[in-house]
């Protein structure tokens, strides 16, 4: 009875961390601080280990890849010709040329930087706290008035030097991508669904990365499966539900939210209820 109380407490803690990675990944407010605070807080060591932390990653690579299969499709047929007609102009080449030339810093600087920077509850309080100013700040100056087929190779390698802010614990991938986009006058859907294309060579990238030892000390397979599960329900869900949300509505409730994260972490640790690094 122990045994089989201590696998179902394991099974709901790992669908509750793919719920917390899904949703958090792709809204703009930061997977790994809510991942390390919701881990620490509960006490979760199981499940809250890095690696199976970086093994239900997967969950959301797969859902943002069939998510935006089609466009991942069009993309790389229209390129494909592009290359057969030397015809460089071509919407399709220059979306795949900016994904591709905004992949790069990110990678770079996760690879030189990947032991350097502390998954520290106060950074991840500061950080939040200045990704909310810095989306609120996009969000009042943004022009809000440039469509999906106006982008360019140089708002790939802009959106992807925003992206390389994500390395610091507590920015969110999504949240400097999507801030970044709006500074240059995307609309909020657009700006969005550029920061998913964008970032899918990075995140899977960095997934396999991070992952490629996981099977090497999960010591059983079940939790991670439910777990990589988990994230892709809820990952899918989120960049479903926050294209509709963007098309009518603005980013206000993420930054009130981030801010009040931020505070909320910063409170937490001056009273010893979290640990300060």
């Amino acid at each position: 009875m122990t045994d089989l109380t201590v696998n179902l407490t394991t099974l709901l803690q790992a669908i509750a961390l793919g719920l917390v990675q899904g949703v958090t990944e792709f809204l703009p407010i930061s997977s790994t601080a809510h991942l390390l605070i919701f881990t620490e807080a509960l006490h979760w060591n199981q499940v809250g280990e890095k690696y199976f932390i970086d093994g239900i990653q997967f969950g959301s690579v797969s859902a943002v890849i069939l998510y935006f299969w089609k466009d991942l499709h069009h993309i790389a047929s229209g390129s494909w010709h592009a290359i057969q007609t030397r015809n460089w102009q071509r919407d399709e080449w220059k979306l795949l040329v900016g994904i591709g030339v905004g992949t790069i810093p990110a990678l770079v600087g996760g690879y030189l930087l990947k032991d350097e920077l502390p998954e520290s509850p106060v950074v991840i309080a500061w950080m939040s706290i200045l990704m909310s100013f810095l989306l609120g700040v996009a969000e009042t100056i943004g022009r809000r008035q440039r469509q999906f087929s106006s982008l360019t190779v140089q708002d790939g390698l802009i959106v992807g030097l925003g992206q390389m802010v994500a390395l610091i614990p507590g920015a969110s991938r999504s949240g400097a991508t999507l801030t970044t986009a709006l500074f240059l006058g995307l609309e909020r859907q657009t700006a969005a669904r550029f920061s998913f294309l964008l970032g899918i060579p990075t995140l899977t990238i960095a997934t396999l990365y991070q992952a490629r030892q996981v099977f090497f000390h999960i010591d059983s397979l079940l939790p991670l499966i439910v777990g990589i599960v988990s994230t892709f329900i809820f990952s899918y869900g989120a960049i479903a539900w926050l294209l509709r949300f963007l098309q009518t509505q603005n980013t206000w409730i993420f930054i009130w939210y981030r801010l009040a994260f931020g505070i909320f972490i910063l409170v937490a640790v001056s009273h010893g209820l979290l640990k300060s690094g």
